[in-house]
């Protein structure tokens, strides 16, 4: 039997980092979904188990707050835990340290829901293998993050970006891959911006899925506290019709404060 907690290492690959050397956040998103993978897979209810009887996971929410982005060639280490499961849905939590674990870089949370690949329909996760998954939980492990929560804006938010989807956007569960979001969110900002702020957290709520040659549409909001929100709508090239796909919030730090 494996370990409630497993652990992971990466690479924060030059052609991954900014012009600050630093990890993308997007890149880094990739790493917490790769290391949510292994887990699942190792523990027998990932992909390999799930996509032979038409199942998979589908990320419902992602909070990412981080200390520090590794710096280029730097090797470091994803652990993941399940914190609790209910019928539909999971909480997973990550914590990103260094490779020797003296430091830590941040922590993440999130939520999946198991769903049918033909019907797109919600899909009991305690059936799944017996209910395997439910010998992993580790309710204990801190994560010393604010919880999860839906990112609220108002009807006055600014549409400042609309773009086409491609091929490179869409991932094996044919629809767009959830980090891309994050990746077109944190392109809304300059690289002047950049030069002077790092992102202290990322929160994403995905709402919809949206897929090849769906159009997607910004809309940016700022908020009192200093952080940013932005909406993603999606209209496809059947209909003009709006329908928002996913939510997210961003809060920056001086980097000279």
């Amino acid at each position: 039997m494996f370990d409630k907690v497993g652990k992971y290492e990466f690479l924060a690959e030059p052609f991954h980092c900014d012009f600050s050397k630093k990890l993308f956040m997007g890149h880094l998103g990739n790493h917490l979904l790769n290391a949510a993978d292994f887990h699942a897979n190792d523990r027998g209810f990932g992909m390999n188990d799930l996509n032979p009887v038409h199942k998979t996971w589908v990320l419902s929410r992602l909070a990412v707050e981080m200390e520090e982005m590794p710096s280029e060639y730097a090797r470091f280490n994803v652990e993941t835990w399940i914190e609790g499961v209910m019928k539909y849905f999971t909480n997973r939590n990550f914590r990103i340290v260094d490779h020797d674990g003296a430091r830590v870089y941040g922590y993440g949370r999130s939520i999946w829901a198991l769903i049918d690949t033909e019907s797109r329909r919600p899909q009991d996760i305690l059936a799944v293998n017996g209910g395997e998954i439910d010998r992993y939980v580790d309710a204990d492990k801190p994560c010393p993050i604010q919880g999860l929560s839906r990112v609220k804006m108002s009807d006055g938010a600014q549409l400042v970006k609309s773009i086409d989807t491609c091929y490179s956007d869409v991932d094996v569960n044919g629809h767009v891959n959830s980090v891309k979001y994050i990746g077109h969110v944190l392109d809304l900002f300059t690289l002047d911006w950049y030069e002077t702020h790092r992102i202290k957290r990322f929160d994403i709520a995905y709402v919809a899925e949206s897929h090849y040659g769906d159009r997607l549409n910004f809309y940016r909001e700022d908020t009192p506290d200093g952080a940013t929100c932005v909406r993603i709508t999606k209209t496809s090239p059947q209909t003009d019709k709006e329908a928002e796909v996913c939510r997210s919030r961003v809060e920056f730090v001086n980097n000279f404060a």
